[in-house]
């Protein structure tokens, strides 16, 4: 089912005013009005992408993680104003993975007062739609107190701030886990949930756990690299950028949208470009801003239309005639040859763009930072159109093979291969 927005959104700014939002229930449903009006979410998740092309797309609403940069969050509000975007605003809540004690009742005194000075901070600028207290809270943590503290902020927050809604966002969920957020948070107005590969599980998970409250989907996407297939060496193979749209649009109709009882909505993730083991895992947009397939998916779902121009669409790329789940091994600085099959609707001449870099080593979960890994130079030669002879590296160790194929009217599509070099 296509959320109701019919044809291409325009930038049109909101009234000089903070907007009254609430979460009501008719006939058992449950809907977001703000100032009185339906308000779907049809949102993504900023992760520098350009607010422009979000509402271009037909998108109405971002998510952020943190608001503890005054200038920079106040830019970014103000940003939406103009651009008539809705913002759920991100509340940093630090996180027991990090060594945070929710046992140390003065750190946790201190880190309400910091949420409730950034709330005052903000709560009247016209595009703030709700507040998104933490985020995955829950992930590798063992302490239920956290769940306490979350309670007391939205307690704050309501306080401080009665105009906008209060959630915190969950990785994945269960019957325990909601027990506790309805025992010692239930305060809150909503939840938020994330889930990627397993969105399918989505509908018997809100059964199974007796959830029958309101819930937005702040983050959905490709299938994440720890629910990928994996090399022999334990390398995550991604997905192209043509299955992962085809992936968006069907996650999408299928469990997202799907849900006209409890789901107010969605973010997907990510509008914008972030290393996350790999720099084109979970991006809707490449390092040097080229839309991906996905943009376009997301129009669609949007506004029930494609967009005039098309990115292009690539099959998965074989290096040495095998595919990434054959575990290929090369030898040390011998040739080979790659090939990917890329297609572009709209007829436009396409360039690619080859490189390998250094198969990543981070251990980071739930999005903690991580560094893009370093390029390794090595002799690539085309030999014709998606045909690349590269030389193995001389070095002994896991690689991976990249190639980016642009359209030249700001579109791009993306794959890659991991592999391993032996002596």
């Amino acid at each position: 089912m296509l959320a109701a927005c019919c044809c291409r959104a325009q930038a049109s700014p909101l009234p000089e005013r903070p907007a009254e939002v609430r979460i009501v229930q008719q006939q058992g449903r449950y809907q977001l009005l703000v100032d009185g009006q339906p308000f779907h979410v049809n949102g993504a998740g900023l992760g520098g992408g350009s607010q422009e092309a979000l509402v271009a797309a037909g998108g109405n609403s971002f998510r952020t993680w943190q608001s503890g940069d005054v200038d920079k969050t106040l830019a970014m509000l103000d940003r939406a104003r103009d651009n008539g975007l809705r913002v759920a605003l991100g509340i940093e809540v630090a996180r027991e993975r990090h060594g945070f004690d929710y046992d140390d009742g003065q750190a946790v005194a201190q880190q309400l007062q910091r949420v409730r000075a950034e709330v005052a901070r903000y709560k009247d600028h016209p595009a703030v739609l709700m507040w998104v207290v933490g985020n995955e809270l829950n992930l590798e943590y063992s302490n239920p107190a956290v769940w306490n503290a979350v309670g007391q902020m939205a307690d704050a927050i309501h306080q401080i701030d009665p105009r906008h809604p209060v959630m915190t966002t969950l990785a994945g969920f269960d019957a325990g886990l909601i027990a506790l957020l309805k025992a010692r948070a239930p305060s809150l107005d909503l939840i938020g949930i994330q889930l990627y590969g397993d969105i399918d599980q989505l509908p018997r998970k809100l059964v199974d756990s007796d959830w029958t409250g309101p819930y937005i989907v702040t983050e959905w996407g490709p299938t994440g690299h720890w629910e990928s297939p994996l090399t022999s060496w334990g390398a995550p193979i991604e997905a192209t950028s043509t299955e992962k749209a085809q992936a968006l649009q069907q996650r999408y109709q299928d469990y997202v949208a799907s849900d006209q009882r409890q789901g107010l909505g969605s973010y997907v993730f990510l509008w914008g470009n972030k290393q996350e083991r790999t720099p084109t895992w979970y991006g809707l947009f490449l390092a040097s801003g080229e839309a991906t397939p996905g943009v376009d998916t997301m129009q669609y779902l949007w506004t029930g239309h494609w967009p005039a121009n098309r990115a292009p669409a690539l099959r998965p790329i074989q290096l040495d005639g095998r595919a990434a789940i054959d575990s290929v091994v090369l030898a040390a600085g011998k040739p080979y040859r790659a090939v990917v099959q890329a297609r572009d609707g709209d007829g436009d001449p396409l360039a690619y763009r080859w490189y390998v870099l250094q198969e990543s080593t981070a251990k980071s979960i739930g999005g903690d930072h991580e560094q893009v890994p370093a390029a390794v130079d090595v002799p690539l030669r085309e030999r014709g159109e998606g045909v690349v002879e590269l030389q193995a590296p001389a070095s002994a160790g896991n690689y991976r093979l990249f190639v980016e194929v642009r359209d030249g009217h700001g579109h791009a599509a993306h794959a890659n291969f991991p592999f391993q070099v032996s002596r």
